[in-house]
């Protein structure tokens, strides 16, 4: 069973740095894909960046320049740097993949359980 698990999230001080980390488990033939998305209270989710396996990336304009997302397939992991942290950044982070699994043989959207990111002094 394909599973997604973040860690790193955690309380800051605006204008500090965390590292979000999000790995792979389970019957997986290949990661095409991986995204962190966040979900503040009484929002939306909204996509913050996107990295493909050939290394694409792309960025929300708010986190643009702050942030800075990497993918290691091999390792099946995709990590979030964030810098330079603003109260507006506080939000639920949910790692995101399209990944075909060996059951199936069939591209699907997987979801890891989030984590709480807080930035406020």
């Amino acid at each position: 069973q394909v599973r997604l698990v973040e860690s790193g999230g955690g309380l800051v001080q605006p204008g500090g740095s965390l590292r979000l980390s999000c790995v792979a488990s389970g019957g997986i033939l290949n990661i095409s894909r991986m995204r962190w998305y966040r979900q503040a209270p009484g929002k939306e989710r909204e996509l913050v960046a996107s990295i493909t396996i050939s290394g694409d990336t792309n960025y929300a304009g708010s986190v643009r320049g702050r942030f800075t997302i990497s993918m290691d397939s091999a390792a099946k992991t995709t990590s979030l740097h964030m810098n330079s942290l603003k109260p507006e950044d506080t939000a639920v982070y949910y790692c995101n993949a399209v990944i075909t699994p060996t059951t199936s043989w069939a591209p699907a959207d997987y979801w890891g359980q989030g984590t709480q990111v807080t930035v406020s002094a």
